[in-house]
């Protein structure tokens, strides 16, 4: 079953939700609009004066009623860093499957490096294990690129492993950088 983008009401992506979340929304009255092409029809029961059955059309993109909310935390796990990452190392540049990926922090946390966007990086285990404890210049392993903080829309594209088409136009459109993955 395919995912509902989630905005707020000044069109901020805010996570992603089930079609039955989206229902949901839909008759608490929380829908404010929808964005995109509609989805193939969700059926229910049948109403048993009229004989009717319920049907309800959800867009690919619902913007839902509430407060606005500054920011937007970015969680750090290794399926979207994977992701952003294309599946590669950053070391050596070949891709692998995510089971074969470890997260690597390019200033090792004993030394002082955080759990951040900006100092990790995806690498397989034999450059991982290579690279130990050191900086990529104290092992001679340079970065073949620069670890980024994806802004809110990368974030919401790459935390989906399905996106639709409406869904990736409408996010694409803030990318910071034309990416690979995002095409």
């Amino acid at each position: 079953m395919q995912h509902i983008l989630k905005l707020d009401l000044a069109g901020q992506p805010r996570g992603w939700m089930t079609a039955h979340e989206a229902i949901s929304a839909h008759v608490r009255g929380d829908v404010v609009y929808g964005i995109g092409d509609p989805l193939p029809p969700l059926f229910g029961g049948i109403q048993r004066v009229t004989g009717q059955r319920s049907r309800i059309d959800l867009q690919p993109i619902l913007a839902l009623s509430g407060r606005v909310r500054a920011g937007f935390t970015l969680p750090l796990c290794n399926r979207t860093l994977f992701r952003r990452d294309d599946h590669r190392c950053l070391y050596c540049g070949r891709q692998f499957p995510r089971a074969d990926l470890t997260r690597d922090h390019v200033l090792p946390t004993s030394r002082g490096g955080r759990d951040r966007w900006e100092n990790v990086v995806a690498a397989c285990r034999r450059c991982n294990w290579q690279k130990d404890n050191q900086t990529p210049e104290e092992a001679g392993m340079p970065l073949l690129a620069v670890p980024f903080r994806p802004n809110v829309y990368e974030w919401h594209f790459l935390a989906r492993e399905r996106v639709l088409a409406d869904q990736m136009d409408y996010l694409s459109r803030q990318f910071r950088a034309e990416r690979d993955w995002a095409n």
